[in-house]
């Protein structure tokens, strides 16, 4: 039986504080996993596609993707739209974590290719306590390795 590749966790969030706070809380929850954080929609396109300033870089596999929706250059969706529709990056699991709650966004999401839709808490203290939870998800999740 091989052995199971470690996950890069691809953190794609446009705000300093909500990443810091994301990757402290996942290491908190002993999520012990390379995170990678990319700052604009742009970025993750380059990284995944080995374009723009990643060209020639091969991006690690397996990956997983916590994805903010609205971030400047391209958002979460033209993201979420351009990895799903290429065989090599759609079979990467993509959790959206946003502030955004609208029943038509977390729709468009899921129509889109999304895994799981998580809306950021505005406290701090639950905002702590989702990304906590978040985890403990991923300590259990198996992802694919490659498209």
């Amino acid at each position: 039986m091989a052995a199971i590749e470690a996950v890069t966790i691809l953190l794609v969030e446009d705000d300093p504080g909500h990443a810091r706070l994301v990757e402290k809380n996942l290491r908190r929850s002993n999520v012990a996993n390379t995170v990678t954080l990319l700052h604009d929609g742009q970025q993750a396109v380059d990284y995944l596609f080995s374009e723009g300033e990643y060209a020639g870089v091969e991006p690690p596999t397996p990956v997983l993707m916590l994805l903010d929706l609205n971030m400047p250059v391209l958002d979460g969706y033209q993201v979420l739209k351009r990895m799903k529709s290429d065989a090599r990056t759609k079979c990467i699991p993509v959790i959206i974590l946003t502030t955004t709650d609208d029943r038509r966004e977390v729709a468009r999401c899921y129509d889109l290719g999304c895994n799981v839709y998580v809306t950021k808490p505005v406290g701090y203290d639950q905002f702590c306590e989702a990304i906590r939870k978040i985890g403990l998800f991923l300590s259990v999740v198996t992802v694919p390795n490659g498209g």
